[in-house]
């Protein structure tokens, strides 16, 4: 009995530092002016993929499946929401804000400019970064009314040809599709990416410094 009582109270410390640490990140990301735009429509629907085994790495980079955007991307991709929702689709978002460092274990693992955009350093400082890097580029698909997944030309991260936004071997409907997201996305000012048709860059994106914050430890 002597030992669990002393088990107790470490694993609440442990609880207890861990919740703080997580608190500290989270208050971190929203000081940067990031937001999660679940918290502005919990309709939109997250895969955050880079928090499970399945994407291209093979394994989880992601403490928690969290999507945090600079607020104004973040309610420009809530009007987009609102304009799929009145033609009984929606939005599935797979990656959103990625740490700096995660981005450099990226360029390590699949070091090709026209999928992962090789990282820089200098001096300790960041000089050159992904736009993910800055909260400002979100990665998305299109699903129906019950959430479901539509055709869209290749799955998420295919390092293909089938990626790229004038792939003709498509069918008719994942084009289609394809055409249905770039244009909500588009007019909301989204910046659509050549060789990833998931991919959109947040008008501004310029304007916002690279970031190294990481996740907080725990999904809300």
């Amino acid at each position: 009995m002597r030992k669990l009582s002393i088990a107790v109270p470490l694993l609440l410390l442990l609880l207890c530092a861990q919740a703080q640490a997580a608190g500290t990140e989270d208050a971190a990301l929203r000081e940067a002016g990031l937001v999660e735009p679940t918290s502005l429509d919990r309709t939109l629907v997250l895969d955050i993929r880079y928090a499970t085994p399945n994407n291209f790495t093979g394994r989880t980079v992601y403490p928690a499946a969290r999507c945090y955007l600079r607020r104004d991307i973040a309610e420009r991709l809530v009007k987009v929401q609102a304009a799929l929702r009145a033609q009984g689709l929606g939005l599935k978002i797979f990656d959103c804000y990625r740490p700096f460092s995660v981005q450099e274990a990226f360029w390590r693992i699949m070091p090709d400019r026209r999928y992962v955009l090789e990282p820089g350093r200098e001096n300790g400082r960041i000089v050159k970064s992904s736009r993910h890097n800055v909260g400002a580029a979100v990665d998305l698909t299109l699903v129906d009314a019950q959430g479901r997944e539509l055709p869209l030309p290749s799955g998420y991260d295919d390092f293909s040809v089938k990626a790229h936004r004038d792939y003709a071997g498509a069918s008719a409907e994942a084009k289609a599709n394809s055409l249905i997201l770039e244009r909500a996305m588009t007019a909301q000012g989204f910046e659509p990416l050549e060789t990833e048709w998931w991919h959109f860059d947040g008008p501004g994106w310029r304007n916002y410094e690279p970031l190294d914050i990481p996740f907080p430890q725990n999904a809300q």
